[in-house]
């Protein structure tokens, strides 16, 4: 069927439905639409089979509906209504939760219903996104494609207000205001504090006041031994701080100030690396690592530093967590958003280097379980007196620990994605000897959608040598997501297994696990050296991140503001074009940049 999505915005669950529709044979097209008459226009030049809206802020117009067979992805149970669906389900305690398929009409969200899934809400919920790419995405995939192939078997849709035979019935909700967010330091205790935030995280967050500045909070994690006054700044640990309750302690990650931090106004981008290095950046609109936002107001705050190894004994904040068992380091790092700073590349190359210090045979890198890495931290960049600069020690600092990797003889390395990378977060994980996937990740590995940005991470060296020059190529100008059964078809994954997150690292502790065991492992860490070796001499490492950054340089400081643009666009989530084949002069030319040099690159 052609098939035409109208969305807010081309997030994890859109792409991951385009991905799986587009695999089954459907010709899908997708328009970005912030306006009702973006949509009518979008629908009259596709004339489509069937509309579906993966994630849509605003009603689809009626012109649309009454003239296209139009689906709407609600993440709620049958009969639930309203916008603030997640957020009430993780504040209210809900046990079960649901996606539902349903037909778009003259009332919102009350439509002939398609199908509908349901699912198990742990007692210490998640967080809204992470319910939301978990999941919400998987009962979403499951619904879209029954409901397809109910239209395309000529099957009619079920009354909307019978319940289902789980006898779940929802109702019509209001808007969850900040109102029914805040927090109480001296009466909520910390599980409903952690409660409230993760209802509200990763938006709007729950507005509230610290050390006298007002913010926005998100992130939040249960503190076990730490106790203080309530409401008081007790500590802070990489970039977080942990603030008292009435029966203990909860740590934040995450601020975004209500107001601007500097008096100026943040405008447009108007000419590259002049304007990008202004002295000063306002941050307000920023969500930000929390001791930033707090800054030299935490000058008496103590840190309560937690080595990487220590056991798992209790609740607390942790980014980068190392384990051992069966000579197998197991390497975590759940940075927010996979956003990976500066600072948090070196910590996870400096874990690297310790995990590779021990007497192991395999190191299995886990990323976090909701991304694997997203690269480079956009916002940390944008918040910068100099984002020009602070870009470039960014890329290196990733390039530093990329090349860690890339030049481990010791052990084997593998890299077990557990949720979806992009971008550098991508080309991290290519860095490793076995690349394995669950089988729902979602792969973007590509950089030119952000204002044409080049990459570095040593693409040009590791991308090629699993796919080819040719994919490598299409797959970095392309700027399209591909699946992980896509990704394993042309070499980018190893293997793809795991249907959800318990399975996935069962699995993929067996095959670690038979890596150590494996009677040829040393003749194999010996193959990996000499290959290693021979592709030094050919060309060495050095020469591709050369020819990479060279590029990098251009894009940070050179006279086209670009990237600059594209950053500030992405991180104060600008103005969203009224669909996507209007593409504007920088993303059309981002599309388009230097093919002729990037396949230069890619021979030498």
């Amino acid at each position: 069927m052609r098939i035409l999505f109208l969305t807010s915005a081309h997030n994890s669950l859109s792409q991951r439905l385009w991905i799986e529709l587009s695999e089954r044979g459907h010709e899908v097209s997708v328009c970005i639409a912030a306006t009702g008459e973006a949509m009518i226009a979008a629908a009259s030049n596709d004339v489509p089979d069937l509309i579906i809206a993966p994630m849509l802020k605003i009603a689809v117009p009626k012109e649309v509906w009454s003239r296209y067979l139009c689906l709407i992805v609600h993440p709620g149970i049958r009969g639930d209504r309203g916008p603030s669906s997640l957020d009430w389900a993780i504040a209210n305690h809900e046990k079960i939760w649901g996606v539902t398929i349903i037909e778009a009409a003259d009332e919102f969200d009350a439509g002939p219903i398609w199908a509908s899934y349901e699912f198990t809400i742990e007692t210490n919920p998640p967080s809204k996104s992470s319910l939301y790419r978990g999941y919400v995405t998987e009962a979403a995939v499951r619904g879209i494609l029954e409901a397809v192939a109910r239209i395309e078997s000529g099957d009619s849709p079920r009354d909307p207000l019978q319940p289902g035979p789980e006898h779940l019935f929802g109702r019509l909700r209001p808007p969850m205001r900040q109102a029914d967010r805040g927090i109480d330091w001296m009466r909520d205790k910390t599980a409903l504090i952690v409660r409230k935030i993760r209802a509200a995280d990763s938006s709007p967050g729950v507005l509230g006041t610290l050390l006298g500045r007002t913010c926005y909070l998100y992130g939040a994690h249960e503190e076990e031994c730490l106790r203080g006054a309530p409401g008081e700044v007790l500590a802070h640990r990489d970039g977080a701080i942990c603030i008292g309750t009435i029966d203990g302690a909860v740590w934040i990650s995450h601020l975004k100030a209500k107001n601007a931090v500097e008096s100026e106004d943040v405008s447009l981008f108007s000419e590259g690396y002049k304007f990008a290095r202004a002295e000063r950046r306002p941050i307000a609109g920023i969500k930000l690592p929390a001791a930033q936002i707090l800054g030299s107001q935490l000058v008496d705050v103590p840190e309560a530093p937690l080595p990487i190894d220590a056991p798992a004994d209790h609740h607390t904040f942790r980014e980068i967590v190392y384990t051992e068992e069966d000579q197998i380091g197991f390497l975590s790092f759940d940075f927010y958003n996979g956003a990976m700073s500066t600072s948090q590349c070196y910590r996870l190359r400096d874990a690297f280097l310790y995990a590779r210090s021990r007497p192991t045979r395999v190191i299995v890198l886990l990323g976090g379980r909701d991304f694997w890495s997203n690269g480079i931290h956009l916002n940390v960049i944008e918040a910068n007196a100099d984002p020009a600069r602070e870009s470039w020690h960014n890329i290196n600092a990733i390039d530093d620990l990329i090349f860690e990797i890339l030049n481990t003889m010791s052990h084997l390395v593998v890299a077990g994605l557990r949720g979806n990378a992009g971008a550098g977060g991508a080309m991290l994980a290519l860095a490793a000897d076995h690349v394995y996937a669950r089988s729902g990740v979602v792969l973007n590995p590509h950089y030119r959608s952000m204002g044409g940005l080049y990459g570095s991470e040593y693409w040009t060296y590791t991308l090629p040598r699993r796919v080819g020059q040719t994919r490598a190529l299409e797959l970095t100008l392309s700027c399209q997501p591909i699946g992980a059964r896509a990704a394993r078809e042309i070499g980018f994954l190893d293997d793809v297994f795991g249907e959800d997150q318990i399975a996935f690292e069962a699995e993929l502790k067996k095959r670690a696990s038979a890596l150590v065991r494996h009677p040829a492992f040393r003749l194999m860490l010996r193959n990996k050296h000499e290959r290693r070796l021979h592709d030094e001499y050919i060309k060495p490492l050095a020469n591709y991140r050369a020819e990479e950054l060279e590029r990098m340089r251009l894009n940070f400081f050179g006279p086209d503001p670009a990237y600059h643009t594209a950053r500030q666009r992405f991180v104060f989530k600008g103005k969203t074009p009224e669909s996507s084949r209007e593409l504007s002069r920088v993303e059309e030319s981002a599309r388009k940049t230097d093919l002729a040099e990037v396949e230069l690159i890619l021979q030498n």
